[in-house]
């Protein structure tokens, strides 16, 4: 497989750089192209201009033949008027000549006019076609600069992509090469794995013929001895026992305890609620310490004064709810049966609320309706009087629907499976509900109390409770909250837990049979511990095999092991007389020495004062010393022959004598070998404290450790996305900016076509004109 993947990512990778290289080639193409376009326009510009140059010139000669035609024409007007004067002086000549000079001068006239009128269309012509080329000149040349401009982003643009596909070849050549590393060791590898491949085959067929025989062995006892199979039938896979999932019975067991804290703090708050708001009737409108209230408040008082007895019952079920989640139980809705009493608990606080909620609107309208209230005071009373509907409606959606929760663990029929997560979701729009009524009723008591106090009957006691019914709205508020983003966060946990139960998330059919699976879980859990217990150490076969062929091969016969069992009960006996024989002797002895006791105290009673002291101080020296000698001597003798014991709390010296050297003695090796042992102990733990302190500090680091890389690797992706976004991006950008500047260089070429067109044309023109500037010239010379 892994083998399969190099070659894959190995010929995508070659895919890829095909792709760029094919890219890179057509660029460097279109880079080509440009550079030798734009050479040849710049060449066409040279070209042009020289052109406009020549023009220029001919049209400055041009300019200068017509004023020196212009000044002939002025000196012909002038041999004219000069012939014509003297034509009149000349009177004489006939009228033959008179008619012919009148014909010639008409014609002259008539050339002169049309010369004249030729000149004047052609210098305006000239003036147009000069004011436009300087145009389209200015035109071309900031279009020109504009067109280099753009052309030199682009080159900037096409060397840095020229430089990334550069890099990003680098890098595939470098990957080419460690992956053809990697393909020649995959090839090795490959090798070696068709040869185990053969070996598997080989294995395989072996193992398919076994296998075979075996399935035939098993179908036929199946066949033989297996009646039916549990898991066809619902009715039979409900009294199967599911795996057991320690960590989800664990995970609910958390969920279940934070519950019950939420609980216990909405609890306390309700209590806080009911109960200061009953102190809340009795004070306001009307004191009850100065006059007697309305029978509706008196009603009202008495049924807030029974809220204990309504919301302390949540707690309770809640807490035997928790109680019974357990490590050992299997958590679903169909075994959850105190889920029920929790939902009775909670009806019946409905109930209570359905049961205050008139007298409390009442209360709200005697409040509008007294004297003291203001306008202001009387919309936030309007506000309440909504709000706490709301708070009632929404408390018996809850019930609504955690009696329907409850209702598999008692009547399965009365819930469809397909039916458990729209319930849990509309629980948690319900909480989410609650959140935002306590919030309004929050804000609008907030307002109305503090309108309250700002009235000249207010009271400082109806300050004080004003304050702590806040305070419990508050309280109220942030349960809620806290209840409903508990609730959110986990329902996804909720739905996905629901298919824990037996074989195929089939579910259980009924509560008795989630009980019957119970009690065979617990028969499971006690047989698996039955089959956990240690098994009696007993001699290895090996060993005993081994100790077998060491008596088989002994020279030592049945007879000789006879006389060595002989002689030990022998000594065994002999030890048993001596044994008996000292204790008598050390009855004897401790007779004796009761004896000798009693003498002596017969004696230091029989004996005077001074005689007495003197034996009393005599005596038990020489007692003691006696006793000290005996001593030393059997303590002598029985730390000759010292006996090490070892056990689980260390190694002791003792003797191996019966006899023991000094009681005291020994109770303080006892004493400083268990205190020893106590302090190495103690060692031992604190170094493992330690040990464990380290290593959770580490798991921690590690742990933060992997969120970090993790944050980094998510923060990498969408980088790298957001690179190949501005890579396609680019790439498009420059197919449009390749598009736009063809279909510009296209334009150009087309104006400089128009421009030749209109540089022939005006070519043409001034042909014209130099021809009929030299008609004239010569019909002015042969005149």
């Amino acid at each position: 497989m892994a083998a399969a993947d190099l070659q894959g990512k190995y010929q995508k990778l070659a895919q890829e750089y095909s792709k760029l290289r094919a890219q890179n080639q057509v660029l460097k193409k279109g880079v080509v192209d440009e550079q030798a376009n734009s050479a040849a326009l710049k060449e066409q510009l040279k070209m042009k201009d020289q052109s406009l140059r020549k023009l220029q010139q001919e049209m400055d000669s041009l300019t200068f033949r017509n004023l020196q035609l212009a000044k002939r024409v002025e000196l012909l007007q002038d041999e004219l008027d000069l012939s014509e004067l003297r034509g009149k002086k000349n009177k004489k000549s006939g009228e033959s000549s008179s008619q012919l000079s009148q014909e010639q001068k008409s014609v002259f006239d008539e050339d002169l006019q049309k010369k004249i009128e030729e000149n004047e269309r052609l210098h305006i012509q000239f003036f147009e076609a000069d004011e436009q080329h300087k145009h389209m000149e200015a035109q071309l040349r900031s279009r020109l600069e504009t067109l280099e401009t753009e052309a030199a982003q682009h080159q900037a643009v096409i060397d840095g992509l020229t430089r990334k596909y550069m890099e990003t070849i680098e890098k595939l050549q470098n990957d080419k090469a460690k992956l053809e590393v990697k393909s020649q060791t995959l090839e090795k590898e490959a090798k070696d794995c068709r040869l185990r491949t053969e070996e598997c085959q080989l294995q395989l067929s072996n193992l398919h013929e076994d296998l075979s025989s075996r399935l035939e062995e098993s179908l036929s006892i199946i066949s033989e001895k297996v009646p039916f199979n549990d898991t066809k039938f619902s009715q039979y896979n409900a009294l199967n026992v599911p795996l057991h999932n320690r960590r989800h019975q664990l995970k609910m067991r958390d969920i279940a305890g934070q519950a019950l804290a939420f609980i216990q703090d909405l609890v306390t708050a309700l209590l806080n609620f009911h109960t200061y708001t009953e102190q809340r009737v009795q004070i306001f409108p009307i004191d009850s310490a100065i006059d007697t209230i309305s029978p509706l408040n008196q009603k009202f008082s008495q049924y807030l004064h029974e809220n204990a007895s309504y919301v302390r019952p949540l707690e309770e079920g809640m807490l035997r709810l928790f109680e019974s989640i357990t490590e050992d139980t299997v958590t679903v809705l169909e075994t959850t049966v105190q889920l029920k009493t929790f939902s009775e608990h909670l009806t019946c606080y409905v109930s209570f609320l359905r049961k205050i909620l008139p007298y409390q609107l009442k209360s709200l309208e005697e409040e509008c309706e007294s004297s003291v209230c203001t306008s202001a005071l009387r919309a936030r009373n309007l506000e309440l009087y909504s709000d706490v509907k709301k708070m009632t409606a929404v408390f018996e959606k809850l019930q609504t629907y955690i009696a329907l929760l409850a209702l598999p663990s008692t009547k399965p029929d009365g819930l469809l499976r397909a039916n458990y997560n729209s319930v849990l979701t509309h629980i948690a729009t319900i909480l989410q509900e609650f959140h935002d009524v306590m919030k309004d009723i929050s804000k609008h008591y907030s307002q109305k109390a503090a309108i309250e106090h700002e009235l000249p009957t207010a009271t400082q006691k109806l300050i004080t409770t004003n304050d702590c019914i806040l305070s419990s709205i508050v309280a109220l508020t942030n349960g809620a909250g806290k209840i409903a983003s508990f609730f959110n966060n986990n329902v996804d946990y909720f739905i996905a837990s629901l298919s824990y139960g037996p074989k195929a998330a089939g579910g259980f059919i009924s509560p008795l049979s989630a009980e019957c699976m119970l009690q065979y879980k617990q028969k499971a859990v006690a047989y698996m511990r039955s089959l956990k217990k240690p098994c009696l150490e007993s001699v290895p076969y090996e060993e005993a095999l081994a100790n077998r062929r060491i008596l088989l091969s002994s020279t030592e016969s049945r007879e000789g092991l006879a006389q060595q069992v002989q002689q030990s009960l022998e000594k065994i006996a002999k030890l048993e007389q001596e044994k008996e024989h000292w204790m008598l002797e050390a009855q004897l002895a401790k007779i004796k020495l009761e004896k000798e006791n009693q003498r002596m105290a017969d004696k230091v009673k029989s004996a005077s004062g001074a005689q007495l002291a003197l034996s009393t101080q005599e005596n038990p020296v020489l007692l003691n010393a006696s006793a000290v000698q005996d001593q030393e001597e059997s303590a002598d003798k029985a730390w000759q022959e010292p006996v090490q014991s070892t056990s689980l709390v260390g190694m002791l010296v003792v003797t191996s004598d019966s006899e023991v050297p000094d009681v005291e003695s020994r109770e303080d090796l006892i004493k400083n070998h268990y205190m020893a042992r106590i302090v190495e102990l103690t060692s031992q733990l604190q170094l493992a404290d330690s040990k464990s302190v380290h290593f959770h500090a580490e798991c921690r680091a590690l742990s933060k450790r992997l969120s970090l890389a993790e944050k980094s690797k998510e923060s990498l992706n969408e980088e790298m996305k957001l690179a190949s976004q501005n890579i396609s991006r680019l790439q498009d950008e420059l197919t449009t900016t390749k598009r736009s500047y063809e279909d510009q260089l296209s334009m150009m070429s087309d104006h400089l076509c128009s421009m030749n067109e209109t540089l022939s044309k005006q070519r043409e023109e001034i042909d014209t004109l130099k021809m009929s500037s030299k008609g004239n010239s010569k019909k002015n010379k042969s005149r």
